[in-house]
């Protein structure tokens, strides 16, 4: 089976109250979980602890290290220039919920 989430990869939450907002995976917990960030002073997402059925991988990757900081993750959203795309959130088809 492919890994679809790796350190970095930004993904979309579906569900939940943060449905429809993107983070990015600072962590890789087990299997099941990653440790997820928005960071919060970006788009509200704070860090915690997501099962990966509950995230949408998407095609942008941002360079971090494991277990990286809010800081160091918002200084490599901005060294992409993404921080506008972090902030756009996404309307979750039915077919997802």
């Amino acid at each position: 089976m492919p890994k679809l989430f790796d350190i970095g990869r930004c993904c979309v939450i579906l569900r939940g109250r943060r449905a429809g907002k993107k983070a990015v995976v600072v962590d890789i917990i087990d299997e099941n979980y990653v440790l997820i960030t928005g960071p919060p002073q970006l788009n509200g997402v704070k860090r915690r602890r997501m099962n990966i059925d509950h995230l949408l991988p998407i095609n942008i990757k941002v360079h971090i290290e494991r277990g990286a900081s809010d800081e160091d993750v918002l200084s490599a959203l901005k060294e992409q220039n993404l921080e506008n795309f972090m902030k756009e959130p996404i309307r979750i088809p039915r077919e997802y919920l």
